[in-house]
């Protein structure tokens, strides 16, 4: 399973998003917004989530804004990282 699909399932499970499923969320799509529609009490989450899950700390907001824009521009954050 690759990052994006592994970051998906996780997302749908400990964010509880109950009304979609991970195969709906798309890559691309804002996961804040407009797109999955995550708050700001998610963004804390999703820094424990990807800390617990990858291992990859997140260190400060601005980093953070640019990692949290997307699907992709998280798996991207969490593969650059991962190997450091």
């Amino acid at each position: 399973m690759d990052t994006k699909e592994k970051l998906k399932q996780i997302l749908v499970k400990d964010l509880n998003l109950e009304e979609v499923t991970p195969e709906e969320i798309s890559d691309s799509a804002p996961l804040f917004g407009e797109g999955l529609g995550l708050d700001s009490l998610d963004a804390v989450e999703l820094v424990v989530i990807v800390q617990k899950h990858f291992g990859v700390e997140i260190k400060d907001m601005e980093e953070g804004r640019k990692a949290f824009q997307s699907v992709d521009s998280l798996a991207a954050y969490i593969e650059e990282r991962k190997g450091a």
